[in-house]
């Protein structure tokens, strides 16, 4: 294991002391670059504006009686949603972010749950808002974040909202007149300030519990881990009310100086990568296989897939003296993502290492890290400067992790304890009595540590497959081995009972890439055609498994799997 020192960072104490030490570190830096619509180019907004825009939304927030109410936030990534944000976090009540895919009916539950007395909502989820507002009328205020560019002829006014914008203007005015009660409130960082839900139906979904040291704690562990720096620009391009985005791609910028680019939407992110220059993205695997496999494509159309991995095999001997080609050697692709990108960040799944491994010979480097909602979210991480392809990365400092119940392959549950950890689930004493013991967090998940101290995941507790003969199979093991084919778009694997022996038989249930089907054999593919190629897929992965581990059978998907916001299937 490398002896590497952690990064230097500055000290907080909770959000509001981060984002009020930032303003005044980088006062006129960009925070933020914002558009007004998706073909204008990005406008620049300052850490003092933001700050000043946080603290005159919070002092109206204050001023229409919402002192530690329940208020909720429902959007897209974009600036309304961060003043939100943290005009709630620091200083008003308890923040509640919800998915803006729900349905009119889980943002009603969701709202009932959680005791919100006040809602903070985009344009894009207005009509799931108009259909449930009279049905919720413990909900006191519903406060529109439209633009005058989104305003279509209706009134917020007649509509019964309040305007995100008038309100901001009546806040500044408040605090022209003297009115403190906002930049003065104090914060206890151990009180609960954050009620996140996880994802699920409303019925089964549970709500996490998290205060400004949670926050406070994670954040300074991980920029100490991996290099962020005020030169650094995040395109943000996950949903924004998940924890992995929330605090990693919008609160660590923020504490770093950095700037934060909304993006246009995900087939908008090359583009807005160019125009933004971005240096950094965060994403989850889905995102980063299309990226790579476009890449290829790329290559091999251009007829240059020999010269590269001719240079790929020179890079490789010259990085272990000290000397890195492959950003001159691969300029062109790196001048199609702006020049300027130098790191992915990949979470909330676990991604291919051979994916890995291809973008860090193209001079990207990629590194994945560990988390959950639970730990606020991040519990380990690869070091920009020690990592591991095929590990989730190394326990942050603070964070201890151990693996308990192992198996005799020597992998067990997962659990997690430090500063990071939630203080509960909300009114669940149940869950709270399963997953918090002796001051320890039992995640569910299944892995192990090696001797270098890296943690490997292999799976979900509950996704286990255990045979007849008590062999226990992990289906996630299996299904990255076959997404590495490209005639595989998504798939999972699966225990089914066989009716005549009582046996488990793992069933690999699979969507094909018709793309690449259509692509390879012009004229429509037969469906005959798909499984037996298919079928020749999962032949040649079992020969790489052990033969407990063999998949049996196969079942075909017509359609896409259902999935989280964070693009994980829904099993």
């Amino acid at each position: 294991m490398k002896n590497i020192p952690l990064y230097e960072h500055r000290k907080i104490k909770d959000i509001k002391d981060m984002l009020n030490s930032s303003a005044e570190l980088f006062k006129d830096k960009a925070a933020f670059y914002s558009k007004n619509a998706p073909n204008e180019p990005y406008q620049e907004i300052s850490y003092t504006r933001f700050k000043n825009d946080v603290d005159a939304f919070g002092t109206k927030l204050l001023n229409l009686g919402l002192k530690d109410k329940r208020i909720a936030l429902i959007g897209e990534n974009r600036y309304e949603w961060s003043v939100s944000y943290m005009s709630v976090l620091n200083g008003t009540g308890v923040l509640v972010p919800l998915d803006k895919e729900l349905p009119a009916n889980e943002i009603k539950n969701l709202l009932e749950r959680s005791n919100a007395e006040a809602v903070v909502f985009s344009p894009a989820v207005e009509e799931n808002i108009a259909a449930i507002k009279d049905e919720i009328p413990f909900v006191k205020h519903f406060i529109n974040m439209k633009k005058v560019a989104e305003n279509k002829g209706s009134s917020e006014e007649a509509a019964g909202y309040e305007s995100f914008y008038d309100l901001l203007k009546e806040g500044y005015d408040l605090i022209q007149n003297g009115d403190g009660s906002f930049i003065d409130a104090e914060i206890d960082p151990e009180e609960m300030k954050m009620l996140l839900f996880t994802s699920g139906t409303t019925s089964n979904s549970k709500g996490v519990m998290l205060c400004h040291r949670n926050l406070a704690v994670n954040l300074m562990a991980m920029v100490s881990m991996a290099y962020i720096g005020p030169k650094d620009i995040f395109l943000s391009i996950l949903p924004i009310h998940h924890t992995y985005e929330s605090t990693c791609g919008f609160l660590c910028p923020i504490y770093r100086g950095c700037t934060i680019a909304y993006c246009d939407g995900l087939r908008h992110i090359q583009k807005n990568i160019v125009e933004a220059k971005a240096t950094i993205v965060l994403g989850v695997p889905l995102v980063f296989d299309m990226f790579y496999k476009k890449i290829m494509q790329g290559i091999e159309a251009g007829g240059k897939a020999g010269l590269v991995k001719f240079v790929t095999k020179i890079n490789s001997f010259t990085k272990k003296i000290g000397i890195d080609l492959s950003k001159k050697a691969f300029k062109e692709i790196h001048d199609k993502f702006g020049g300027k990108l130098r790191l992915f960040i990949s979470g909330a799944a676990p991604i291919d290492p051979g994916i890995c491994k291809g973008f860090n010979d193209l001079g990207f480097q990629l590194i994945q890290g560990y988390g959950l909602t639970e730990c606020s979210p991040i519990a380990a991480l690869n070091r920009n400067c020690d990592f591991k392809n095929d590990a989730v990365g190394l326990p942050l400092p603070g964070c201890d992790i151990d693996i308990i119940n192992k198996s005799d392959d020597g992998i067990g549950e997962i659990i997690i304890r430090g500063g990071n950890v939630m203080l509960g689930y909300y009114e669940n004493e149940e869950e709270n009595k399963k997953s918090l013991i002796d001051g320890w967090f039992h995640s569910g998940d299944l892995g192990y540590i090696d001797k270098d101290g890296f943690l490997h995941i292999t799976g979900r507790k509950k996704n286990v497959i255990i045979t007849k003969n008590g062999k226990n199979v992990y289906p996630e093991e299996i299904e990255e081995l076959l997404l590495r084919n490209d005639y595989i778009q998504e798939c999972i694997v699966i225990g089914k009972n066989h009716e005549k022996d009582d046996d488990t038989v793992i069933t690999a249930v699979v969507y094909p890439n018709m793309e690449k089907f259509e692509t390879d054999f012009p004229g429509n593919a037969p469906d005959e055609l798909i499984r037996e190629t298919l079928l020749g897929i999962i032949k040649e992965v079992n020969k790489s498994l052990t033969t407990y581990k063999y998949v049996k059978d196969l079942e075909i998907k017509k359609e896409e799997f259902n999935k989280t916001t964070t693009k994980k299937i829904k099993r």
